[in-house]
């Protein structure tokens, strides 16, 4: 019986039996990649929409300030136009840029986005390479200013601003305030007095006050009174740390002398330099 039960079993009766045909099983092997092909382009299409197209417009998860005193993280923001709701499309690198620059108490901005949802803010404050005094309510008044001759600070409140800074004299002011920028043929003048502050403190200190005087060949003249000296020293319409460490040398050989020069001219092609002595009677 078992025999034929399995002879029953194997016998072809009406194609009962019989293995499905190779083409039938191909075709629904290429029907269950095409799902899964379109269930993943699905898949796909959905995280490029939530990626690139949602994502950016969900407010920052991270915002990164370097601000300094006078311009911290929430005053920085504010005038940046940044908010809760601001977002990785909302925000334009270029514009946030130029609009931190624009601030008077700013040197230089640098904003970068990280994608989708990370913003830092970095800002390099000005330095004061020198100051002048303007009259302010009847109040002799100090006012700050850089290297790119901007006025950034105004008043005796500076902070983090050095007491010994040197005096520019001869300038003339009318409607003072922050954001001021001094001609632009005193920016070259302001540069060389910065790299002197930073290569060479030591002499940058032993300035006291530098006064500038309309001049017909740079267009103007610089005047220089030592610290510690009381002569003054006719420089031209220019100055460097070699023209700098020369005047020092000029005025210590002239200390052992009794009678001290009112003025040392180093503007002289002719010579070195040419001394103007204290008058006689």
């Amino acid at each position: 019986m078992f025999c034929m039960a399995n002879e029953f079993i194997y016998k072809n009766v009406d194609g009962e039996g019989e293995s499905p045909p190779a083409n039938v099983s191909s075709g629904n092997i290429e029907k269950g990649l095409k799902r899964l092909l379109i269930i993943a382009g699905i898949v796909l299409g959905c995280e490029f929409v939530w990626l690139f197209g949602i994502r950016p417009c969900i407010p920052f998860s991270a915002v990164e300030v370097t601000g300094f005193p006078g311009f911290d993280r929430g005053a920085v923001l504010v005038y940046a136009g940044i908010d809760e709701k601001s977002s990785f499309a909302s925000v334009s690198v270029k514009q946030t840029e130029r609009v931190l620059r624009a601030n008077h108490l700013v040197e230089s901005a640098r904003v970068t986005k990280r994608f989708p949802d990370r913003l830092s803010i970095y800002l390099k404050p000005r330095t004061a390479v020198a100051l002048s005094t303007v009259m302010i309510d009847g109040r002799q008044t100090p006012v700050y200013f850089d290297r790119q001759g901007v006025v950034f600070k105004i008043g005796n409140t500076a902070n983090n601003i050095p007491d010994d800074l040197p005096v520019i004299s001869g300038l003339e002011f009318t409607d003072i305030e922050p954001g001021l920028k001094l001609p632009a043929i005193l920016v070259p003048f302001l540069h060389e007095l910065a790299v002197i502050g930073e290569h060479a403190p030591v002499l940058f200190q032993a300035i006291s006050e530098i006064k500038i005087n309309p001049g017909s060949l740079n267009g103007f003249d610089l005047v220089l009174y030592p610290r510690h000296n009381h002569v003054r020293v006719q420089l031209g319409g220019s100055i460097n740390e070699e023209m700098l460490r020369y005047v020092m040398v000029i005025l210590d050989a002239f200390k052992a002398r009794s009678v001290q020069p009112v003025e040392i001219d180093i503007r002289s092609i002719m010579s070195p330099y040419s001394v103007k002595e204290v008058p006689s009677g």
